[in-house]
């Protein structure tokens, strides 16, 4: 901690707030993308995209979930999407899932979760579309499967979301599915005909 505390300590030392492009974000945000992912700490959106300071608007929670629409409590993902699309005009969002992950491995495994009831039902929202993976042998540890199919599902629960269908139907939202791989730091683009690919750049 102490190191995190002295970088924070010293960031305006290491940043060129006089400059015009940080001057430019106080006036306000014009982000290109919404990005859903995981609270994974090894999974780092700017680094992985290379984005600068208002580039892109960032929703993470175990599992890169994104919770039925309708759901009778309050959603800070629901919130989020509505924010992107309706205030900030985001026209992509990517929802991006990764190997290692601890929420697909825990539901993978059928870990006990009685002691954290919280991340439990959280994980409940993922369960019923992960079903015909979840019974399934994998002697990858990273189970590309499991995670790409939950990027798929939570892709297809975006589509349900009111905010999102009219948009989607006149070209104005894009959706794109990526699954990065936290050991080789590739990323894997989901095609059109429903597999992960790994594009050259």
């Amino acid at each position: 901690m102490k190191a995190l505390l002295d970088r924070a300590r010293s960031f305006k030392r290491r940043v060129d707030f006089e400059s015009g492009e940080y001057r430019k974000l106080a006036e306000g945000q014009y982000p290109e993308a919404l990005f859903i992912t995981c609270s994974d700490s090894r999974v780092i959106p700017a680094l992985i995209t290379g984005a600068r300071p208002g580039e892109i608007f960032e929703l993470r929670n175990a599992g890169n979930i994104v919770p039925p629409h309708g759901r009778q409590s309050a959603s800070g993902e629901a919130a989020t999407i509505e924010y992107a699309l309706e205030v900030l005009g985001v026209q992509d969002i990517v929802v991006c899932g990764h190997s290692h992950c601890g929420a697909m491995g825990a539901l993978k495994s059928g870990d006990d979760l009685s002691s954290l009831p919280g991340v439990d039902a959280w994980l409940d929202l993922a369960r019923p579309e992960l079903a015909p993976l979840l019974d399934g042998a994998f002697e990858d540890p990273s189970m590309p499967a499991v995670a790409q199919l939950n990027v798929v599902n939570q892709l297809a629960a975006l589509r349900s979301y009111p905010v999102t269908k009219p948009r989607l139907n006149s070209g104005r939202l894009r959706l794109h599915g990526w699954y990065y791989e936290v050991d080789t730091g590739q990323v894997h683009e989901l095609d059109e005909d429903g597999s992960f690919r790994v594009h050259a750049a």
